[in-house]
């Protein structure tokens, strides 16, 4: 049985602990505030983006803009994955590699070369120790990026696929549905797909119909580039808040973890107290019984 110096020891340890875990879980929680609002307002504008391209590029032929076209056959194919630089943050990184090896693994037993761009440490060391080839990694963004990082990377992604280095392009991500729930997302980006980005027709079977001005191939010249960068900005929106979201709540159950260990090791330091106690009463009856005799 451990000594009562031992257990004191184990008990201070866990509570300096649980200070750590709490004031963690409270910084979390103020950067999940900010990261939350950033995501949604702006999550508006991209699905209405996105829903507004898909009409655009149906109405035009595919082979109006080089990002519409569907080459017949795929060779090659690029993965942008992005995670946190941080841990702490419970199976959430863990989740986003697995799924972003999956589909890698996936298009790899297609006879496709399968190429990496990281954003986020824990991705980039990740897919370092993994067989497929890393582009580009880039680390400790996640807490201060804005648009231009994601212009940056929507442009390279872009040029390489014009270039033939890649015939499709995967994002994969963390979407924060809610505080409690984040789940890996795989989006593809190139090439568009207007059938997958139509809007569906709602039950009235009224549609929308947009007019735009000037033509439909002078607009997607414009905005196909930009949907890829906005894209890219969502996923890197979404997986921001979704870290903190999943650190918070790490850190909430390793502050409830930490008061069932004092718990149970005050239990144990009172029994061993017990003991010491039980054990030098014995002692003295013994030592005076001895003496009667």
């Amino acid at each position: 049985m451990a000594s009562l110096k031992d257990v004191q020891l184990q008990i201070a340890g866990v509570k300096k602990t649980k200070q750590i875990t709490k004031a963690m879980n409270m910084v979390a929680s103020a950067k999940l505030r900010g990261a939350q609002g950033r995501i949604e307002r702006f999550r508006p504008y991209a699905d209405k983006f996105y829903e507004m391209l898909g009409d655009l590029a149906s109405k035009a032929d595919e082979n109006a803009h080089p990002l519409l076209e569907v080459r017949e056959e795929i060779k090659s194919c690029g993965v942008i994955l992005a995670t946190s630089d941080r841990g702490l943050c419970g199976s959430y990184n863990v989740n986003l590699i697995n799924e972003a090896l999956r589909v890698a693994r996936e298009k790899t037993a297609e006879g496709k070369t399968v190429k990496f761009y990281c954003v986020g440490k824990k991705g980039r060391d990740a897919i370092r120790k993994s067989p497929y080839e890393m582009v580009k990694g880039i680390g400790d963004v996640m807490g201060t990026f804005d648009f231009s990082l994601a212009n940056e990377l929507g442009m390279e992604v872009i040029h390489s696929y014009l270039t033939g280095e890649f015939d499709e392009v995967v994002l994969v991500y963390g979407e924060f549905v809610s505080v409690a729930k984040q789940i890996p997302v795989r989006l593809p980006l190139l090439p568009i797909a207007p059938a997958a980005a139509e809007e569906e027709i709602p039950a009235s079977g009224v549609q929308k119909e947009y007019i735009y001005e000037p033509a439909v191939e002078g607009l997607l010249a414009e905005l196909l580039p930009r949907f890829i960068k906005v894209q890219v900005y969502r996923g890197l929106l979404d997986t921001s808040a979704s870290e903190h979201a999943a650190r918070m709540a790490a850190m909430d159950n390793a502050t409830k973890n930490c008061d069932e260990m004092v718990q149970s090791l005050t239990l144990i330091f009172n029994k061993t107290r017990q003991a010491a106690i039980t054990s030098d009463l014995m002692d003295i009856v013994g030592g005076a019984e001895a003496l009667k005799g």
